[in-house]
């Protein structure tokens, strides 16, 4: 038990009650959150560090604390065929409930430390940051939002109410009940499937396949939450032919052809040093594996490659979106979002004009919008 765990108290204002998690026979606590389902005596923390057991309930403990705040473009989240071109203000907290040893994000997921939460805004002033920044939308991601779920709810409840978009980054291993609750106010999604072996996800993960699918399935036909899917390709881990053209056929056949695939390049990192950055031949043979299979959006990733990131027309081969790294390089899609070329339809959530936000990355401060926040609702009170 961490000290941490020891000083929490209900009175801080960033520990709030959950509601997924049950008693069991034996006087611990499950959480029933996600699938590790973690048994907690009272004090203790689970995996993901930031849900623990207090006064005999789940809390989560980092409500309204953030990593930081960036405005990036909707490509890096990464997502295709979302509001192209637009600018998202992305945030994260601290922790994770996959234990990768392997994550890109490591400093940010596998932190201990509530320290590194440099930013504290609450869900009103983050809705009011997007707005005023010109955002279109607001972005969990950085670690899971699965596991600071209460937080990012009332974010995104805050966020439609002034006509803003959510979009969850997430590794899709969450409980039936809480994911039910959790897309029902997201617009977007993008679902990291790791690989297609039950032994890749128990070893390097400490999770299992089997819910991620489900999350898959359940976001394509329970939601309206439009869908884009990643996969990070780890040489002699999960990029052989094989098991890439199982993962592209299952998900023909269980998403759909026009769901978007990322294959994104690996770098060595966090615990996983002894293996070769992915070579860019090996995205470009995935991707031509994934399209052979009858996916019609596959993007190659975190390599400079404009013709892997482009969006073509599945029907007649013309170019719709052309792509430079996150930048749009051509736009060549109706109102509607059809080929010019053809008039074949693009799967999508395209407006009559793309974004122009292009490359850029922008750190910002929330406190100069909290106040504002504060001056709005005061203005707003009887």
């Amino acid at each position: 038990m961490s000290r941490e765990a020891e000083n929490i108290s209900l009175a801080d204002p960033d520990v709030v009650p959950t509601k997924y998690w049950h008693a069991l026979d034996d006087g611990r606590i499950r959480c029933d959150l996600c699938p590790r389902y973690c048994k907690l005596h009272e004090g203790q923390r689970g995996l993901c560090f930031v849900r623990a057991r207090v006064e005999n309930q789940i809390v989560l403990t980092t409500y309204g604390r953030s990593s930081g705040f960036v405005i990036d473009p909707i490509e890096k989240k990464p997502l295709a065929h979302f509001l192209p071109g637009t600018p998202v203000l992305s945030f994260g907290t601290a922790g994770c409930n996959l234990a990768c040893g392997y994550c890109q994000n490591w400093d940010i997921s596998k932190s201990r430390e509530t320290d590194r939460l440099l930013d504290q805004a609450g869900p009103e002033t983050i809705a009011e940051a997007a707005l005023r920044t010109g955002c279109r939308s607001v972005a969990y991601t950085y670690n899971d939002p699965v596991i600071f779920h209460e937080y990012a709810i009332d974010v995104a409840r805050a966020c439609r109410a002034r006509g803003l978009k959510n979009v969850a980054v997430t590794a899709g291993y969450v409980c039936p009940e809480p994911r039910a609750e959790f897309y029902a106010w997201m617009d977007a999604a993008n679902v990291d499937l790791k690989s297609f072996s039950e032994e890749t996800y128990k070893r390097h993960t400490g999770a299992h396949l089997e819910p991620v699918l489900d999350t898959l399935k359940y976001i394509r036909h329970e939601t309206d939450v439009w869908l884009e899917v990643t996969t990070l390709l780890i040489p002699g881990l999960n990029d052989s032919d094989e098991e890439l053209r199982a993962m592209a056929e299952w998900m023909v056949q269980e998403l759909g052809p026009d769901v978007p695939w990322h294959l994104s390049a690996f770098h060595p990192d966090y615990r996983m040093l002894d293996r070769p950055p992915t070579a860019p031949a090996t995205l470009k043979r995935a991707r031509q594996i994934a399209m052979q299979a009858g996916m019609r959006y596959v993007f190659t990733g975190n390599i400079h490659d404009p013709d892997g990131q482009a969006t073509y027309c599945h029907e007649c081969g013309a170019t719709l979106i052309g792509r430079d790294g996150y930048a749009l390089t051509l736009w060549a899609q109706d109102e509607h979002g059809n080929c010019l070329r053809c008039g074949t339809p693009c799967a999508g959530v395209f407006e009559s004009e793309p974004g122009n936000w292009g490359n850029r990355r922008a750190g910002v401060r929330l406190a100069h919008f909290a106040a504002m926040t504060r001056r709005n609702t005061a203005l707003r009170e009887p």
